[in-house]
């Protein structure tokens, strides 16, 4: 194992995108952004929509945090936030017209919670003039135990929400000191428990390994407090040490991460307990209970990723509002500005606040669709991926199957004239398996400061 650790561990994309973010240009904006909405209003109101809302500020900076927030506890910064979110909204929905249907809605951050309930209500307010909410719609929302309030979550749960997602990451205390996140076990418990008081479901565990002064027997520790908690939904995420992108990150001492196979041996042990306790491996670093709606879909080869995870109800769009929100709509990636001052800048002036983009060809569909496949389900059924868009896949690519040889060589992946599925073995080199059918890897552009794009190793 230890070998093939050393072989396939190399940066490599996520893939919560193909193509991924570094591909995308400045040349797609807000014009293009509001012709797309034109196109997926045309599909009518019966095509359901996903919204995603950016809610960018924390209390303080983990030193781990790859996510685009804002430090701020200033209820006029938050009530500014919030007017400007809601022009937002009501600039999509005016191109969006009759379509309006909601099957998902997700509060993302940042900490969504770090607003007070007024505000709350005023978002949520604007979210139901402008647009109708499915009866069986998926409306979930990111949440720190330390900072989110009993009242906040009772008032979420009568909203309509019904999905919750917990920052854990770990509970070892030297660990957290290191990331600058305290966050008691009883703490997260306790929320745990008000939380299925109240009837949230499908509640989910965010945990990292990979982390500064992480083992196995102290990871272990964590994951033994999380079975007992028993969430219905886990996480465990690759930390991506990346301090040249991520300047926070550089208060990490680099000498106390664990990597290669000692980084890999504590996600192994993790993803072994789980199992063992009854947990089904999900797409490439999640777990849910077996009867988890998302290990059914799983099963049945109909589980969806998009920006937002793992889902069940796909929509044929996301659209996104907030600073730096990622937009999905009719074949073509959208990026709202991350400063607050020209994001707001745009939307008062009655504008998207589109700065990046990319139009994705019918070459970049079909391979979209095989990474998200293989993500998914451990498995593309060529045939049908065929059928889909009018080719021959195995013929069309055949220069990534050939690209995957040598992983059938090393026991990783089986390859027939129908079918590509990874091994039991393989399941753990999804990412590297991905990067064979990625076309754009080898001409990304460089960054504005003239440097490649920087990727997260793949173990």
């Amino acid at each position: 194992m230890e070998e093939l650790l050393r072989k396939y561990d190399r940066p490599g994309p996520r893939y919560t995108s193909y193509p991924t973010v570094p591909a995308w240009t400045d040349s797609f904006g807000p014009d293009d952004y509001a012709e797309k909405l034109r196109e997926a209003a045309a599909l009518g109101r019966e095509a359901p929509l996903s919204l995603y809302v950016h809610i960018p500020f924390c209390r303080e900076m983990c030193t781990y945090c790859g996510c685009n927030v804002v430090v701020s506890t200033s209820r006029e910064k938050h009530e500014e936030y919030v007017e400007v979110l809601r022009r937002e909204l009501d600039l999509l929905a005016d191109h969006l017209g009759s379509r309006n249907r909601l099957s998902q809605i997700h509060y993302g951050g940042g900490t969504p919670t770090s607003l007070s309930e007024d505000l709350l209500v005023r978002l949520w307010e604007k979210i139901r003039e402008r647009f109708e909410i499915t009866p069986d719609a998926e409306v979930a929302v990111e949440i720190d135990p330390v900072v989110t309030r009993r009242e906040q979550l009772a008032l979420l749960r009568g909203m309509g929400f019904n999905r919750l997602s917990l920052g854990v990451q770990d509970f070892t205390p030297e660990v957290q000191r290191a990331v600058n996140r305290i966050q008691t076990v009883e703490e997260t418990e306790s929320m745990v428990e008000y939380a299925r008081h109240l009837g949230f479901r499908g509640i989910n565990f965010d945990l990292i390994y990979g982390l500064p002064h992480q083992r196995v027997e102290t990871f272990e520790k964590t994951i033994d407090e999380v079975l007992r908690i028993a969430p219905d939904r886990l996480a465990i995420f690759s930390y991506a040490h990346v301090p040249d992108a991520r300047p926070n990150q550089r208060r990490i001492d680099p000498a106390t991460l664990p990597l290669g196979p000692e980084k890999y041996a504590i996600f192994d042990m993790a993803r072994r307990k789980l199992l063992s306790a009854g947990y089904v491996a999900i797409g490439m670093d999640h777990f849910a209970r077996h009867d988890d709606e998302l290990a059914v879909a799983q099963r049945e080869r109909r589980l969806f990723r998009n920006f937002q995870g793992y889902t069940v109800r796909p929509a044929p769009d996301t659209v996104a509002v907030g600073a730096s929100s990622i937009s999905d709509v009719r074949g073509a990636y959208a990026q709202n500005a991350r400063p607050l001052p020209p994001y707001y800048e745009a939307i008062r002036s009655g504008r998207f606040a589109i700065v990046k983009g990319i139009r994705l060809t019918a070459d970049d569909l079909i391979r979209r669709d095989a990474i998200t496949e293989l993500m998914c389900n451990f498995v593309i059924d060529l045939k049908s991926l065929g059928q889909r868009h009018g080719v021959d896949a195995a013929d069309y690519l055949s220069d990534s199957l050939e690209k995957l040889r040598e992983m059938e060589r090393d026991g990783l992946v089986r390859i027939t004239r129908d079918l590509v599925e990874l091994t039991e073995l393989g399941k753990n080199f999804v990412r590297p398996a991905a990067m064979a059918f990625d076309a754009w890897l080898d001409r990304l552009p460089p960054t504005r400061k003239g440097k490649l794009p920087v990727f997260s190793r793949t173990i």
